[in-house]
C-alpha cells in the first residue's frame, strides 16, 4: 500500500523567498554554533531564530565571525556575544491588557454549578491577560532586525516557546474568548490573520518570517462565522468575506489540488498539504539536518525537507499518519496523501462562505459556494468514505508527478485508526445524515481511540507527539461538537463521556501542576502529554479555549467527581 514515492512537483525550487533571508541565515548559524557549544540536552533551536538584533546585521555578523573564526566557541564567550548583540526572544512582544477583559464577565459559564469548577474556569479565563500581547514598536520601526512579523492589532499567543500567533490554534483561542465574552479581542485576532492573507496570499503557519512558506489547517472561515454569530457585526463580516474567498482560491489551485477518478469513471478534485519549501525549517534547522543525515543524496534530502515542512503545514507535526514506515521519520510522505480533515475544513469553508455571503446580501456568491460544498461532499464520500468500516480514510496517491490521472483503488485508503477519520462529523452535511452518522458512532466506539481521558490521536505509540497516547484539544472539540450536533441520544451520551473525561484530566492536571498543558495523556487522568521534537509546553491557548467551550455548552455533571 505504501510503496509509492512522494508526489513531487517537476521542479525543486524552494518556493517564495522568505523575508529577511540574511537575518534568518545568520540566526541559523547561531543556532548551529549554540548546539555545538551548549549540547543537545534541552536545546531548543527555535529560541535562536526568534532572537532579534540590537545592531545592524553587518556589524553583528562581523562580530560573530571573529568570535567563531577558530571553529569553536566557549559557552562563556557565546553567552557574552548573545547578551551584547541580541535581544531576548520575548523582547519583540509586549504584554497588554485586553480592552474587553472583565475579571468575572456577566453570564460566564452559565451551565457550571460546581463552585470549585467555576473557580477553575475563572482562572483559565484569567490566563487571557497573561497570553495577550502586542508587537513592540521596535519591530514596526526596524523590521529588518526581527523575525517576528508586524501585525495591526493585539494578539493572543499559545504560550511558552510559542511566542507568536499560530493559525489553527487561533480558532480554539477564539472559541475560548467567545465563552469569556471577549468579542473585540476575538475580532482582532481574525483581522490579524486576514492581514497576513492579504500580504502573503495565504494565512501563515505563524507570524514569523520563516513561516511564510506554508499555511496550516484552514479555519479562518470558522473563526469569522463563530464571531459573526455571537456579535452580528455586519461591518466585520463585510471586511472578512473577500479574504475568505481569497483563501479558498489558495487551497483550490496549483500544487494543492489533485484529481482522482473513482470506480464509476467520475473525476473528483480534492486538496492536499504542500509547503513551498525544500530546505530545513529555520526554526528546527539542526533537527531537520540531523534527520536528513540518514539520506545520501541532495535530491533525497530536498524531498524530505519538503515533506517535513508540509507535515508542519498539517498541524500534526509529527505523526505516524504521514509516514510509510511509522518508526522512520525519513519516510514522511505527506504530499502523497489526500487528507480527510483538510478537505473537511475546506468543505466547511465553502458552507461558511455560502452562509456569510447570504448574510451580506450576495446571493450569487452564496449559491456558488453552496454548489462547491456539494461537489466536495460527493468527492469526499467517493474517495475517503468506507462503508464497511464506517469511517473516512486518508487516500494515498501513487508516485506520479502530475496532479491528475489517478484512478481510485480501495488499497490506497489508509485504513488505520486516526482521530482525523472522524473530523467530518464536525461538518453539517455529515452529522445531519442519520444513517451515516449511526455507522460512524459505532465505528468510533469500536476504533480503540476513545480512552478514559479523551480521544487518542492514533493507536501507534511512535514517540511522535501526534501519536498515542497523546490527546489534543482541537480533536476532542471537533468530534464532540459533531456528535452533539447529531442530536441523537447515543451521540449525545458519547459526546458527554468524551468531553467530561477531557475536562476531568485537564482539571486534575491543573490542580497538580498549576498550569494548562498543550496536550494530555488520554490513558491516564491528570497526566500531560509528551514526545516530539521539543519539551511539552504550557499556557496554553487552545487547551484553555476548548475547556471553556465545553464548560459553557455542557457544564460539569454533578456525578463527575473532582
Amino acid at each position: 500500500m505504501f510503496m509509492s514515492s512522494a508526489v513531487e512537483s517537476l521542479t525543486l525550487d524552494s518556493g517564495p523567498i522568505i523575508p529577511n533571508v540574511p537575518l534568518v541565515s545568520f540566526l541559523e548559524q547561531l543556532q548551529e554554533t549554540a548546539l555545538k557549544t551548549f549540547g543537545s540536552k534541552d536545546f531548543d533551536p527555535k529560541l535562536y531564530v526568534d532572537l532579534s538584533l540590537k545592531f545592524d546585521l553587518s556589524d553583528t555578523q562581523s562580530a560573530f565571525d571573529k568570535l567563531s573564526q577558530n571553529g569553536s566557541v566557549s559557552a562563556q564567550d557565546l553567552n557574552g556575544f548573545i547578551q551584547r548583540y541580541l535581544n531576548t526572544a520575548e523582547a519583540d512582544l509586549e504584554t497588554v491588557s485586553p480592552v474587553d477583559f472583565l475579571a468575572n464577565p456577566d453570564g460566564f459559564l452559565p451551565m457550571v454549578e460546581n463552585k470549585q469548577v467555576m473557580e477553575w474556569g475563572l482562572k483559565i479565563h484569567g490566563l487571557w491577560k497573561h497570553l495577550s500581547r502586542k508587537v513592540s514598536d521596535d519591530v514596526l520601526r526596524k523590521p529588518q532586525l526581527h523575525t517576528l512579523l508586524p501585525l495591526p492589532g493585539h494578539l493572543v499567543i499559545p504560550g511558552s516557546r510559542f511566542r507568536e500567533i499560530y493559525y489553527w490554534d487561533s480558532y480554539w483561542v477564539i472559541r475560548g474568548l467567545l465563552a469569556s465574552k471577549m468579542y473585540e479581542t476575538a475580532k482582532g485576532i481574525v483581522m490579524n490573520l486576514i492581514s497576513l492573507l492579504e500580504t502573503y496570499g495565504h494565512v501563515l503557519n505563524g507570524t514569523r518570517v520563516y513561516y511564510t512558506n506554508r499555511s496550516q489547517p484552514p479555519l479562518l472561515s470558522s473563526m469569522v462565522y463563530d464571531v459573526y454569530i455571537r456579535t452580528n457585526d455586519k461591518e466585520f463580516l463585510k471586511k472578512a468575506l473577500p479574504a475568505l474567498i481569497k483563501e479558498h482560491n489558495f487551497w483550490n489551485s496549483g500544487i494543492h489540488v489533485v484529481t482522482v477518478e473513482d470506480e464509476k469513471g467520475c473525476s473528483h478534485t480534492l486538496s492536499r498539504y504542500y509547503a513551498m519549501w525544500n530546505e530545513p525549517r529555520p526554526e528546527s534547522s539542526t533537527i531537520d539536518r540531523e534527520t536528513a543525515s540518514k539520506l545520501s543524496s541532495v535530491s533525497e534530502k530536498r524531498l524530505l525537507y519538503r515533506e517535513i515542512a508540509s507535515t508542519a503545514e498539517t498541524g500534526w507535526d509529527f505523526s505516524s499518519r504521514w509516514m510509510r514506515d511509522e518508526s522512520d521519520l525519513t519516510t514522511l510522505a505527506t504530499t502523497s496523501i489526500l487528507p480527510v480533515d483538510l478537505n473537511a475544513f475546506i468543505l466547511k469553508m465553502e458552507l461558511d462562505i455560502s452562509v456569510l455571503a447570504k448574510e451580506n446580501g450576495d446571493r450569487e456568491t452564496s449559491l456558488q459556494y453552496l454548489k462547491a460544498s456539494q461537489v466536495r461532499k460527493l468527492a469526499m464520500n467517493s474517495i475517503f468514505w468506507n462503508e464497511e468500516k464506517g469511517q473516512w480514510f486518508d487516500y494515498w496517491l501513487d508516485g506520479k508527478s502530475s496532479l491528475q490521472g489517478y484512478k481510485w483503488k480501495s488499497s490506497q485508503q489508509n485504513m488505520k485508526a486516526f482521530a482525523s477519520n472522524f473530523i467530518p462529523l464536525w461538518i453539517e452535511p455529515f452529522h445531519s445524515d442519520a444513517a451515516m452518522a449511526a455507522k460512524v458512532i459505532k465505528s468510533l466506539k469500536d476504533s480503540g481511540l476513545v480512552c478514559a481521558s479523551g480521544i487518542a490521536t492514533t493507536l501507534t505509540n511512535s514517540g511522535q507527539q501526534w501519536d498515542f497516547p497523546n490527546g489534543w484539544a482541537p480533536l476532542q472539540h471537533m468530534i464532540v461538537e459533531g456528535l452533539l450536533k447529531m442530536g441523537t441520544k447515543e451521540a449525545m451520551s458519547l459526546a458527554q463521556d468524551i468531553a467530561h473525561g477531557w475536562l476531568k484530566t485537564n482539571y486534575v492536571t491543573f490542580k497538580n501542576t498549576g498550569v494548562m498543558h498543550e496536550k494530555y495523556n488520554v490513558e491516564t487522568c491528570g497526566e500531560s502529554g509528551g514526545g516530539g521534537e521539543y519539551n511539552p509546553q504550557t499556557g496554553f491557548g487552545w487547551s484553555n479555549g476548548v475547556v471553556l467551550s465545553f464548560l459553557e455548552e455542557l457544564g460539569w455533571p454533578k456525578d463527575l467527581k473532582i
